[in-house]
């Protein structure tokens, strides 16, 4: 027979190893799901990883939406007033996408000035711009905020 001592460090250690695998499931669950945002300037400074999942987001630029001929693929680029990548999505964009209008894409980088997108946000309405958008405009120094 095991004395009482024994037995409650054998618990004790039994539950903390048990709390510990715990822990390291969650924290890798949670780096899975965890997408970082960028500005195309802040992508132009440090290039990232291909197969790393992040945002990007600025604003549709003037005259760079081209949809493909299969209907579902359109090419447009993504710009924070300093700095531009373009975007390749497949699938059906949202109904207020536009080109000088806030998005958010989300995806992988294919190279350092192509961006794969499998997520389009389009901004909701005329007075609302993504606050991380709206941050990475004014951190271009490009950003006129409107007064409504």
């Amino acid at each position: 027979m095991m004395a009482p001592k024994r037995r409650r460090l054998y618990l004790v250690g039994g539950g903390m190893t048990s709390l510990g695998l715990a822990v390291c499931l969650v924290i890798f669950a949670f780096q899975d799901n965890l997408v970082f945002f960028y500005s195309p300037s802040e992508l132009a400074k440090q290039p990232l990883a291909a197969e790393q999942r992040i945002r990007v987001g600025g604003l549709v630029q003037e005259g760079s939406v081209v949809s493909e001929g299969d209907g579902l693929t359109t090419r447009f680029r993504i710009t924070d007033l300093s700095e531009s990548i373009a975007v390749t999505y497949t699938g059906i964009l949202p109904s207020l996408f536009r080109e000088g209008q806030g998005v958010i894409v989300q995806g992988y980088l294919q190279s350092p000035e192509s961006f794969v997108a499998d997520e389009v946000l389009a901004k909701h309405d005329e007075n609302y711009m993504p606050p991380e958008v709206a941050e990475a405009l004014k951190q271009s120094g490009q950003w006129k905020e409107s007064r409504d």
